[in-house]
């Protein structure tokens, strides 16, 4: 195999909830994720030793502090591998805006090396890998509508998969995980539980009239974190609502915001809105756990 080229697809946090600080120093967490058709391309390229990385986004960076770089690495030592890769990412996914894309492809590089190096770990053995890299990075082995817990990193998908359109508002603000979750700890109270997730969840996603419970508990954290978003959110979040977005949340810790929509027309009308006050939007779609399996089964060699 001369190369493997993969899609590394971005994701959405329908909602969020943050209970209380673990002693791990994590956070006790409850989500929805959903996995939409917004992707990166990782290509993986054999090479005699080392893993090396190549990115075209200057706020990525190409050394062992790459989440990919530290997922080959990984592989290599679990699985006792000498040989190299080079990994090459061509960004499309927003640096910094809560959509998982260094997680999305940190999951990509371990399920591409499992089948570009025959390894025969299979989803049990890459989820052990997976969470000793970040809480998000076991959710992108599984894709689609899917509930996370504890760290995030407990992942179960839903039985129905929500369908829809999506529109992603990109700010082009970089804002801080670490900083996001440091300024909710200085008056985070612990909770043993919060209801709006799970009430979704026993809904199973019929019609939008349960969307109006969601919330992301990291929102108004980000917004204290990057005073310049805030100036953005409002109009961003109006847009949305005003062009018939069933849900217009932040997705993670920012800064991404998105729009779920239940036709196309509305949601192209919400860019084109949104584009004529200076924002960039995309517009896509939900992928469901199979429409997500079915994308890797498309992983070109070459």
């Amino acid at each position: 195999m001369r190369s493997l080229r993969l899609r590394s697809y971005a994701k959405i946090n329908l909602g969020l909830e943050v209970l209380a600080q673990r002693e791990d120093g994590y956070h006790e967490l409850r989500t929805l994720f959903q996995t939409i058709d917004l992707a990166d391309d990782v290509v993986l390229r054999p090479r005699a030793r080392g893993v090396r990385v190549l990115c075209d986004h200057p706020l990525v960076p190409t050394d062992a502090t790459n989440l990919a770089a530290r997922a080959a690495e990984l592989v290599r030592g679990h699985a006792g591998v000498k040989r190299g890769v080079e990994i090459e990412i061509r960004k499309r996914i927003p640096v910094g805006g809560g959509l998982g894309g260094g997680s999305s492809n940190a999951a990509a590089v371990l399920m591409g090396l499992d089948r570009m190096w025959r390894l025969g770990l299979g989803p049990e053995g890459l989820h052990r890998l997976a969470r000793r890299l970040g809480a998000d990075v076991p959710y992108f082995l599984l894709g689609g509508t899917a509930l996370g817990l504890a760290r995030g990193d407990e992942v179960y998908p839903l039985h129905r998969q929500l369908r829809a359109h999506v529109v992603v508002v990109d700010p082009g603000i970089h804002v801080s995980t670490a900083r996001v979750f440091a300024r909710l700890d200085t008056r985070l109270t612990p909770r043993e539980n919060s209801n709006s997730i799970y009430y979704f969840v026993s809904r199973e996603l019929e019609g939008s009239g349960a969307y109006r419970f969601l919330q992301n508990d990291l929102e108004e954290a980000a917004l204290e974190e990057a005073p310049a978003l805030r100036e953005h959110a409002g109009r961003i979040r109006a847009v949305l609502l005003r062009e018939g977005a069933c849900l217009a949340a932040l997705s993670g810790s920012g800064s991404s915001y998105f729009g779920l929509f239940e036709n196309v027309r509305p949601a192209k009308r919400a860019r084109a809105a949104l584009a004529a006050e200076g924002l960039t939007a995309l517009v896509g779609r939900t992928l469901t756990l199979e429409q997500y399996r079915g994308a890797w089964g498309r992983a070109r060699n070459r």
